[in-house]
C-alpha cells in the first residue's frame, strides 16, 4: 500500500463544488480549510468530512460522484487523478 507522501497524480483540476457535476479523481487537495461533502459514486450516500485543514490531501476516490456544494465549506479544491 502506498502512503500519501509517495502517491503521484497525472492530472490536477480545480473543482467548483456542485451537487450535479460529476467528478472522477483519486484524491482532493484542500487549499482553504472547512468541510467537504462528497458522494463517491452517483448512487452513494453523501458523506461529510469535517474540519479538513489547509494543505490537506484527502485520499478519496470519486468515480462519477460529486464534490457537493451542499455542506461543503472548504475552498480552493483541486481534484487529483
Amino acid at each position: 500500500m502506498q502512503t500519501i507522501a509517495s502517491m503521484s497524480y497525472g492530472s490536477a483540476n480545480a473543482v467548483t463544488p456542485s451537487d450535479t457535476a460529476p467528478v472522477n479523481c483519486r484524491a482532493i487537495y484542500v487549499g482553504g480549510a472547512g468541510n467537504i461533502a462528497i458522494k463517491t459514486s452517483p448512487s452513494a450516500s453523501a458523506v461529510t468530512f469535517t474540519a479538513v485543514s489547509v494543505g490537506s490531501v484527502l485520499p478519496v476516490a470519486i468515480d462519477g460522484g460529486y464534490i457537493m456544494s451542499t455542506n461543503t465549506t472548504a475552498t480552493l479544491l483541486v481534484a487529483l487523478a
